[in-house]
């Protein structure tokens, strides 16, 4: 395997600093770092980018994620091991990364569900990082950046 090109957002030198940025405001948005790693792996499983689900993967487990936890998150509506907050965050991810999939993409119930366990703010983190992390799945995927190599 090799990577059609280096990763873009390392070929333009700005690129990076402000994806990262909008990265590092999401997580000061009062979202457990667990919920959002759950996010960006499950977002990473749906847009079948490889770099981001074994990073993914990695980063819930550094934000104390247990590897059942992290092996179920791609099932996790038959899976007995999410909350109910994670399961609306997670619930909202889905419906946000697939928004050409029904005409009605994030409807009022799963917005609703969220917004009975996140506050406004956290809302706007779960938002921005659904998006940096769907960002980062285009980016990886479009280029074939392989998993586990170094930038």
């Amino acid at each position: 395997m090799e990577a059609r090109i280096a990763n873009p957002a390392t070929i333009i030198p700005e690129a990076m600093p402000a994806i990262l940025s909008v990265a590092k405001a999401a997580r000061k948005g009062g979202v457990p770092e667990s919920t959002l790693e759950l996010i960006h792996l499950r977002v990473s499983q749906i847009n079948g980018c490889s770099v981001c689900v074994v990073s993914g993967a990695a980063s819930a487990r550094k934000a104390g994620e247990t590897d059942e936890r992290i092996d179920s998150v791609s099932a996790w509506r038959e899976a007995p091991y999410f909350t109910d907050a994670e399961r609306a965050a997670l619930d909202l991810a889905e419906s946000a990364t697939r928004l050409a999939d029904r005409p009605n993409p994030v409807t009022d119930e799963v917005w609703d569900e969220a917004a009975r366990h996140y506050d406004e703010k956290q809302l706007a983190a779960i938002t921005l990082w659904i998006g940096v992390s769907n960002l980062f799945n285009r980016l990886n995927a479009t280029t074939r950046q392989i998993a586990g190599a170094k930038w």
